[in-house]
């Protein structure tokens, strides 16, 4: 691909990948609840299930799930359900002192945290047909295609993980003044509420 190619692609992931959605609400809300470092966990989900939605769609499957309505309809409802889910128990959780939760972090919930992270990222069935419908933009079709996909999909990485960290430090910022119970409780709500409102909002996403 030519270099004004590639520094418009990096323009336009760095505009997507900063937009705020459920990626980026569970990376600042894991930043506050557990600081940066014990939230390495979510954001490495998070990264792993963007990269097999990329490989998904370089093989074929976003394409797939662009096609048949069946497929792409099952992946959709299962992720807003989940979404819904994960509204319901964040909006629920007791508003425990941030100290507590860090030291939980700790002991026992990195996988738990990583598996959230990678379900989030991989509830939502428009990414692989974004990325189908993205790459091709901005690649050669004379050129070698899996250079040119390595280079893009590295290229996404190092912008959204920046921007991961980004939203994760800025939760761990909130954390000493987000620390009492009533804010604690609206903070559950406000996250909570927000992925309810994504899930809702994946069902009304089409094919096109």
């Amino acid at each position: 691909m030519s270099l004004n190619a590639w520094l418009l692609y990096v323009a336009t992931v760095f505009f997507v990948s900063a937009t705020p959605g459920p990626n980026m609400l569970l990376a600042m809300t894991h930043g506050i609840r557990y600081g940066v470092r014990h939230t390495l966990p979510t954001l490495a989900g998070l990264l792993l299930a963007l990269g097999i939605i990329m490989c998904g769609s370089a093989l074929g499957l976003g394409a797939l799930l662009a096609t048949s309505e069946l497929l792409f309809s099952v992946v959709k409802y299962a992720g807003a359900a989940y979404l819904v889910w994960l509204g319901i128990k964040t909006w629920r959780a007791p508003a425990s002192p941030l100290q507590e939760s860090t030291a939980a972090a700790v002991i026992d919930t990195a996988w738990q945290r990583f598996r959230t992270g990678f379900l989030v990222a991989m509830s939502n069935p428009k990414a692989f047909v974004f990325f189908t419908a993205l790459f091709p933009q901005f690649m050669n079709a004379q050129a070698d295609q899996s250079v040119q996909l390595a280079i893009l999909a590295a290229t996404f990485f190092v912008i959204e993980s920046t921007w991961q960290i980004v939203y994760a430090t800025g939760g761990a910022k909130l954390k000493s003044w987000l620390n009492t119970p009533l804010r604690l409780q609206w903070l559950n709500r406000f996250a909570g509420g927000s992925f309810a409102v994504a899930g809702v909002a994946l069902t009304s996403v089409s094919r096109q």
